[in-house]
């Protein structure tokens, strides 16, 4: 495969990794932009899935840092959540090798299009610190434990819904909700990069490569989330979970997407 990765090619790649490096750090879903790129060059699936998974721990880790010391990420405070993810995320990458996705492929849309109207109908909702509705150590058995099962298991939006939780049940704002974020989607991300690791399937040049740009879009999209706050990412985050849920429907094998062509053809 890396032969036929050319300059012009890796150059591309790049440019859609600083690209999104800058969404992902900001409202999550920089996906939506490198996973079609890698497959634009011919790349099989799982290898392009695997690479994307490199290429964007770095670019969480970046954000990650650079939201720790802006003193946005408490790290002792957040170690159980960051383990209950790490453990959700490891028992849904098991999951996975053993059952399908199916039922996930289904439902992910309609929640991704919940959260969409949620962040735009509550305009108020992260603007400011509010009560929590659940303490840190039930977000994290629950939430946690489950979002993370779900980036192993499937994957799209979990940014979106690490996000929704802090922000919803946490009571954390905006800016604080994206950086906290960041670190559980780093942790998940870990687990599923050392699945792909060690089945061999990353396209190693392609996936540094990225990285590099990865980590340059992550510092600046991190740093805007930093002085713009919820002025950017609330719509930014609304624009994502509608921009996945139309990825994941146009799929010709989609059941929604078979669904609404099943009513217009009637």
């Amino acid at each position: 495969m890396t032969e036929l990765l050319t300059t012009d090619l890796l150059v591309f790649l790049a440019c859609a990794a600083l690209l999104a490096g800058f969404v992902d750090a900001v409202a999550g879903g920089g996906g939506l932009i490198t996973i079609p790129a890698l497959l634009s060059t011919g790349m099989p699936p799982a290898a392009a899935l695997a690479t994307n998974k490199l290429q964007g721990s770095f670019g969480t880790a970046m954000a990650t840092i650079t939201f720790w010391r802006a003193g946005q990420i408490e790290l002792k405070a957040m170690a159980f959540p960051v383990a209950c993810v790490f453990a959700g995320s490891a028992t849904g990458t098991m999951v996975v090798r053993l059952t399908g996705t199916g039922f996930m492929t289904a439902v992910i849309p309609i929640l991704l299009v919940a959260i969409a109207v949620y962040f735009l109908f509550s305009p108020r909702v992260g603007d400011m610190e509010a009560k929590a509705r659940m303490t840190l150590p039930a977000f994290s058995l629950t939430i946690g434990f489950a979002v993370g099962f779900y980036d192993g298991f499937f994957g799209p939006g979990t940014g979106s819904f690490f996000a929704l939780g802090c922000v919803a049940l946490l009571g954390m704002n905006m800016r604080r909700a994206t950086a906290n974020t960041k670190l559980l989607n780093f942790t998940s991300n870990v687990v599923s990069l050392g699945v792909f690791a060690l089945g061999g399937q990353i396209v190693w040049k392609a996936g540094l490569i990225m990285a590099v740009a990865q980590v340059v879009g992550a510092w600046a999209g991190s740093h805007a989330a930093l002085r713009f706050g919820t002025k950017l990412v609330r719509p930014l985050l609304v624009i994502v979970c509608l921009g996945m849920t139309i990825r994941l429907v146009a799929q010709p094998d989609h059941p929604l997407y078979l669904l609404l062509r099943d009513l217009f053809a009637a």
